[in-house]
C-alpha cells in the first residue's frame, strides 16, 4: 500500500516526537525529576518547537492542543522511559554499576536527539511551505531550524542549563543544514529528500560529538585565571 503524503508526513511527525519525547525523558532523569517532571520534560522537548513554529505561524492554538496524539503520545513514550529507567534502576547493586549507566547513554542520548532534530527540521520545512510561504527560502529554513531546536531549547532552560545551540557541537548549524537540504530535495520526492536529511543530521551531529566540532568561542576563563 503506497503511502499518500498526509499520512507519510503524519507518521513521520510522531517517530519526531517520539524520538524527542525520549531526549526530554532522559533529560529529566538525570537531572533526578520526579515522574510529572520527567513527563513533562518529554513533552516540551517533543511539542515546544512545533508551537513556537504555528506561533510565528499565526495559527494559534498550536496543533499540539488541537491533536491530543502529539501530546499523548510524547506523554505515553514519557512514561515508558521513566518505567524502564526506574525498573532498570532497581537491579543496580552498587554505585559502580549506576556510574556506569550514566556514561553509557551519552551516545544514544545522541543519536536519538540528532534524529528528532532530522525530522523536525524537515516537518517545520513542509508546514511552512503548507502555509503558503514556500517562494521564501529564508522563511522556510528560519522556521525548520525554530521547529527543530525550539523543544531542546525550552528543555534546556527549564532544566536550569544553557541551551544545546549555545554551545553543543554544531547543534543549531545541523538544524539548518538540515532544512536547507530538505528544501531543496523536496521537489525530487519527499519520500527521499525526508530518508537523506535526517540521516545526514544525525551523521553531522554523531560526528561533531565525536570529534569535538564546534563553531569558534572566546573562552573568558583564560583572562581570568591571568588576573
Amino acid at each position: 500500500m503506497e503511502l499518500n503524503g498526509d499520512t507519510l508526513f503524519f507518521i513521520v511527525e510522531i517517530l519526531g516526537t517520539i524520538a524527542f519525547a525520549i531526549s526530554g525523558a532522559m533529560i529529566g532523569i538525570d537531572r533526578e525529576l520526579d515522574l510529572f517532571g520527567v513527563i513533562f520534560m518529554g513533552c516540551i522537548t517533543a511539542c515546544g518547537g512545533g508551537m513556537l513554529r504555528d506561533v510565528i505561524l499565526g495559527q494559534t492554538p498550536p496543533q499540539s492542543f488541537i491533536n491530543a496524539v502529539y501530546l499523548s503520545s510524547s506523554a505515553v513514550t514519557s512514561l515508558l522511559v521513566f518505567l524502564y529507567s526506574w525498573r532498570r534502576h532497581k537491579r543496580l547493586t552498587d554505585l559502580h554499576a549506576i556510574g556506569s549507566i550514566t556514561l553509557d547513554i551519552d551516545m544514544p542520548l545522541n543519536v536519538i536527539d540528532a534524529a528528532g532534530l532530522g525530522i523536525f527540521s524537515v516537518i517545520g520545512v513542509q508546514n511552512t511551505i503548507n502555509a503558503g510561504y514556500g517562494e521564501n527560502v529564508f522563511f522556510c529554513v528560519f522556521l525548520g531550524a525554530c521547529t527543530g531546536v525550539g523543544g531542546g531549547m525550552l528543555r534546556d532552560m527549564m532544566s536550569n542549563a544553557t541551551p544545546a545551540i549555545f554551545r553543543k557541537h554544531i547543534y543549531a548549524i545541523a538544524s539548518i543544514i538540515g532544512a536547507i537540504c530538505y528544501y531543496y530535495l523536496m521537489p525530487y520526492g519527499r519520500g527521499m529528500a525526508i530518508v537523506v536529511t535526517t540521516v545526514l543530521v544525525i551523521v553531522l551531529r554523531v560526528l561533531a560529538s565525536k570529534y569535538r566540532w564546534s563553531l569558534p568561542k572566546i573562552e573568558t576563563s583564560i583572562f581570568s585565571r591571568e588576573n
